[in-house]
């Protein structure tokens, strides 16, 4: 499903015009990257927990050259998908 089918799903489920449901759906992603940036967690109750993750600087291989190279420390987003949610897609 890519945005735009998301919009217009949402659109027809709750009934919006699709450009209403366009602005319900940015403002939704927007507030959780902001959160994710804040370093704070967003969990919905059913669905799952967007949270960020700190990897450490390491050692790597360039795949081309087969040089060594240094990663740096990142903080990546994860999610970790709600019961409610893992129901739903392994029936």
């Amino acid at each position: 499903m890519t945005k735009t089918e998301l919009i217009a799903a949402v659109a027809e489920k709750a009934g919006l015009t699709k450009k209403d449901a366009d602005r319900v759906v940015a403002a939704t992603f927007e507030t959780i990257a902001q959160a994710l940036a804040n370093g704070d967690k967003v969990q919905i109750s059913g669905f799952g927990i967007f949270d960020t993750k700190k990897r450490e600087a390491r050692t790597g291989l360039n795949p081309r050259t087969k040089e060594t190279i240094q990663i740096p420390a990142s903080t990546q987003p994860v999610f970790k998908a709600g019961k409610a949610l893992k129901d739903v897609v392994s029936k």
